[in-house]
């Protein structure tokens, strides 16, 4: 048998192709949207070049985004997708992502989740966009609204079309369900459920296919997204699925890489491949990550079902974080520590903490020449002419400490902040000249000098007159590089910060920093230092500090039981500074009621506990390894371990183990009021 070699044969198409005729066949609605877009394509010269989408969660906003990437890909347009949640820290990260458009006019950039880079807003209709080359075209998609100035602006009417998405009508909400393989008798059942919310349709056609015929018995509520998507959690394939949805769920953005460190034991690869295949999952050049709803529901689910599993989670996810926050190159690690917060969003201190508006958004730079008039100017105006001669002082001797926040609107420089690093033992004219540093040099005498190798680091100086130490971008940025600092440093004895209303921070600190009393004064102002001892609370045993004070909605008395475990752990870590523990939380506790000393009846109740630990047997190596630590005077962990007599991991394990019983056993005491034992 022999072949016709002169048979004509089809030209052949790429699978890229496939797939784009395929979601072009599945997309359903938003005419008007397609309609302008496709003008631009075509250089209609009444067509505009700004797509500025709109609309709440769920809507479909990144399902028009990416049909509007697949249209100008196969107009032949050069692309550029970014992902709002992935955009750096500066607009010259995004420049440099997006820079084809200055010289392009086939280029076309598309940024989805923009709402995480809103901040960029102002900047990009001022400075970034009037840039671009004639012809090229971007779009925006976000849940906010265009900032009014930009839409109102006569020189963008023509060039910017801002579309709100609604929901899809009936007839494009059927066309939607049939797409996804709905049969027709079971459509009904779900547009009562559903409405015309595409996430909703498109979760609900997942659930029908699974388990046709089961909408029969759902009912519209307020619930219905949480129902759809317990619908589809509850057909994994297997207990290993599930703890990789956990996973995502609680990271920022999940890779293979970091779901093998969270899951060592399981096959990331094949994890991660049905991750990216599931209904609900978004996936970026950066991993993958759920829609909110689905991110939401999956969290509340674990943290009610398994409370010790989600706390475990976070531990593992928090590990392999601080790894690549101590490996990465210091600019990428900034990034990284961002992740980390978010791993703990839901502790009421971070949300406190980091607030981020709309508008006035910054970025930190090194300081330039150039700038240091400026800064003192601004010490002078905000915390009078002796704290700027003392910035002009610090600046002359560690410049490089000194860091500048810019507005990303205008480029001014609108706060700065400076860090000391302070050696053992420091040039007295340092201590003679900034009674701030003496204060701080007093108070490691009072407690454990640094070594010779040693040193301390203090934020001295962090001043932004517009929101003077009050959370605000300037501290959101601030406070990542002091812990991703410390995170990476070797050497640094105690980490501080200066500020001035003690009273807010020591509750927006609480948990990560302890004031320690100290009250130095410069001309009118007094302030406060907040002190965490490195050598004493190394950077993973603070981040365990941190998990276990997780403000998660419990029942109040689990609640209650985390802020009085906490208040332990910091009473325990001030024991040999008299002053920072005449401060602690336990002070104002049942167990030293009506004291007529609290802070000696304090120091000797907790004495007894930690003696008590140690009458039995089974229980002696971690009371010693509380007094070494604690007790008697060991400079760091690794000092305490060789006094106890153990190896570092023993000895750790008996600190935690020691810590937990005189937190059981105080929380005990405190349930049923002050002990008059002993």
């Amino acid at each position: 048998m022999s072949i016709d070699s002169r048979r004509e044969v089809a030209p052949s198409r790429s699978l890229g192709e496939r797939l784009r005729l395929a979601r072009a066949r599945a997309f359903v609605g938003r005419e008007e949207q397609v309609a302008a877009f496709s003008a631009a394509l075509r250089n209609d010269p009444t067509a505009a070049l700004v797509f500025y989408l709109h609309g709440p969660g769920g809507v479909g906003k990144s399902t028009l985004v990416r049909h509007l990437a697949d249209e100008a890909r196969h107009a032949n347009r050069l692309i550029t997708e970014l992902d709002g949640r992935f955009v750096g820290r500066s607009p010259d990260d995004f420049e440099q992502a997006a820079h084809a458009l200055f010289d392009r006019p086939d280029a076309v950039l598309v940024v989805d989740s923009f709402e995480h880079c809103q901040w960029l807003e102002t900047w990009l209709w001022q400075r970034f966009l009037p840039r671009i080359a004639d012809g090229a075209l971007v779009v925006l998609a976000g849940r906010q609204a265009p900032a009014i100035e930009w839409a109102a602006d006569p020189g963008w009417a023509a060039a910017l079309h801002v579309a709100e998405l609604g929901p899809l009508s009936e007839e494009q909400a059927r066309r939607l369900l049939a797409a996804n393989g709905v049969q027709p008798e079971n459509t009904d059942a779900l547009l009562r459920f559903a409405g015309g919310n595409p996430l909703a349709l498109s979760l609900a056609a997942a659930v029908d296919s699974a388990s046709p015929g089961s909408a029969q018995e759902w009912s519209p509520s307020a619930e219905t997204l949480g129902t759809l998507i317990v619908g589809l959690i509850g057909e994994v394939p297997s207990p290993d699925h599930r703890r990789a949805l956990e996973v995502a769920a609680q990271a920022y953005n999940t890779t293979e890489q970091l779901l093998q460190a969270a899951l060592p034991e399981l096959d990331a690869h094949e994890l991660f491949a049905w991750l990216r295949g599931l209904p609900f999952m978004e996936s970026t050049a950066h991993g993958c990550y759920p829609h909110d709803a689905v991110r939401e529901s999956v969290v509340a689910d674990l943290r009610w079902r398994a409370p010790e599993a989600f706390q475990a989670m976070k531990r593992r996810l928090s590990a392999e974080y601080l790894r690549q926050i101590r490996e990465l190159p210091e600019q990428q690690a900034l990034g990284v520590m961002s992740q980390l917060y978010y791993l703990f969003r839901d502790q009421k201190n971070i949300r406190d903490v980091f607030r981020w508006g709309r508008t006035g958004q910054v970025q930190d730079d090194p300081l330039r020449p150039e700038d240091v008039e400026t800064v003192i100017r601004m010490a002078a105006g905000t915390e009078g002419p002796e704290s700027a001669e003392l910035v002009r002082y610090w600046i002359g001797k560690q410049p490089a400490g000194f860091s500048v926040y810019r507005s990303i609107d205008t480029g001014e420089v609108v706060a700065f902040g400076g860090r000391i690093d302070l050696p053992a033992p420091p040039d007295p004219e340092d201590i003679a000249v900034d009674p701030v540093v003496a204060a701080a040099w007093e108070h490691c005498l009072s407690t454990t000098p640094p070594a010779p190798d040693e040193y301390i680091t203090i934020t001295r100086f962090l001043i932004y007159p517009e929101a003077y130490q009050v959370p605000s971008p300037v501290t959101n940025l601030h406070h990542s590089r002091v812990q991703a600092t410390a995170a990476r440093s070797r050497g640094m004895a105690q980490g501080m910060i200066v500020l001035h209303d003690t009273e807010l921070w020591a509750r927006l600190l609480r948990g990560a920093l302890t004031d320690v009393g100290v009250r130095p004064r410069v001309g009118d102002r007094t302030y406060g230092l907040f002190v965490t001892d490195w050598r004493q609370v190394p950077f993973e045993m603070w981040l365990d500090n941190i998990l276990a004070a997780t403000d998660v909605p419990v029942a109040t008395t689990q609640t209650a039981r985390a802020d009085f475990d906490q208040s332990v752990r910091e009473t325990l870590q001030n024991w040999r500074s008299r002053r920072a523990f005449a401060l602690s939380d336990l002070l104002t506790s049942r167990l030293v009621a009506d004291a007529d000393d609290p802070v000696a009846e304090l120091r000797a109740l907790m004495q007894r506990t930690v003696d008590e630990i140690g009458q039995d047997a089974r229980t002696i190596k971690a009371r010693e390894a509380l007094v070494a630590t604690y007790f008697s005077g060991a400079p760091t962990q690794e000092a305490a371990a060789r006094r106890a007599g153990m190896s570092f991991s023993t000895y750790r394990r008996h600190l935690r183990q020691g810590i937990d019983m005189v937190c059981s056993a105080l929380w005990d005491l405190q349930l049923r009021g002050r002990s008059d034992q002993g």
